[in-house]
């Protein structure tokens, strides 16, 4: 297999679970910290790092330690066919019903929340290279 349809997979294969994609719909605004992640998704501590080590592991999310806090963030990715596949999978999750409720309790908690203009547009990734 090819790295670029490797990487694919591993993309895919990343986000087949819903919290994941929860995440990535609160990840559209920028960078979140792990304590209020958790909070917004309404579940326990350790599933969202858990979710959130498997993602960084597939090279979609980034992390960023600050003080004792880590902060997230999507990750660009290292070509265009995997970056339009998520930037799809992003665009997707923003109309989901489950993840607009999540990102109402990220902003009633932080005053900050994903919002229209952080979905990326889906457009295609031009000729096959």
């Amino acid at each position: 297999m090819d790295t670029r349809l490797a990487h694919v997979d591993k993309v895919l294969k990343a986000l087949a679970d819903p919290t994941r994609l929860r995440i990535v719909g609160l990840l559209q605004g920028g960078d979140i910290c792990v304590c209020h992640l958790h909070d917004s998704l309404k579940i326990s501590q350790p599933k969202p790092s858990r979710h959130l080590a498997y993602l960084r592991r597939a090279g979609i999310v980034e992390t960023e330690k600050r003080g004792t806090w880590v902060h997230y963030r999507m990750a660009a990715q290292p070509d265009a066919v995997a970056q339009t596949l998520l930037n799809a999978i992003r665009h997707c999750a923003a109309h989901v019903p489950t993840v607009e409720k999540d990102a109402a309790r990220l902003r009633r908690q932080t005053g900050c929340c994903p919002d229209a203009a952080s979905v990326p547009e889906v457009t295609c990734c031009g000729p096959a290279a």
